[in-house]
């Protein structure tokens, strides 16, 4: 999708509708319910207009995602470096969970403008600190992971309410995870658990820590 150079506005149809239009089907029904028959409906134009912007489904996923990107605001350079990074990491986490959809593809490349230019942000307020090569890409990938992979969790345990009644049903045998498993309040669990990867970057485990 991204390769590809952008088509021009057929008729009253823009790329911009066309996504907005996306977004509010995939709140509204998921991402199994995304056809391109069901979008063009919703556009009230015909197939053929549609595929004259987007060629597949995946390309309009493509551009929701992004979309979803698109809707945190870029850090202010300048300023302590591990606010830089929260205001990246928790506006992230933020959107997607306000697009729960977002969270069964983040399996794809994130190679949208918006996405690179939150991407490029998170590397800036890290050489910030200090980071470089390796270990600059180690802690932006870090960082990522843990942000997509909570909401993951997040979203999939709020999908399944019986999950933790389950663990503790069975605390006889998995009593750690009975506590503390998927009943838990997520906000803070996210923010101590982003704390603990900052801290370590900080310290950075006895290998020239940044400050």
């Amino acid at each position: 999708m991204w390769l590809r150079p952008p088509r021009e506005p057929r008729q009253t149809l823009s790329l911009g509708r066309i996504v907005a239009e996306a977004v509010a089907l995939l709140d509204e029904e998921g991402v199994a319910r995304l056809t391109m028959r069901r979008l063009a409906e919703r556009l009230g134009t015909g197939s053929t207009t549609l595929y004259w912007h987007v060629k597949t489904k995946d390309d309009v996923l493509d551009l929701a995602l992004d979309a979803v990107f698109g809707e945190v605001p870029l850090p202010d350079a300048g300023g302590d470096w591990r606010e830089r990074v929260r205001e990246v990491i928790g506006g992230w986490r933020a959107a997607l969970l306000r697009h729960p959809w977002s969270a069964t593809i983040l399996d794809r490349p994130l190679m949208g403008p918006h996405a690179l230019d939150h991407t490029e942000a998170l590397y800036a307020a890290l050489a910030a600190a200090g980071l470089e090569g390796p270990r600059l890409k180690a802690a932006a990938y870090s960082l990522a992971n843990f942000v997509m992979g909570s909401v993951i969790m997040q979203v999939t345990a709020e999908g399944h309410g019986d999950a933790a009644a389950f663990l503790r049903e069975r605390a006889a045998r998995y009593p750690l995870l009975a506590r503390h498993g998927l009943d838990c309040d997520w906000d803070a669990a996210f923010a101590d658990g982003l704390g603990f990867l900052l801290t370590g970057m900080r310290d950075g485990g006895g290998t020239g820590a940044p400050t």
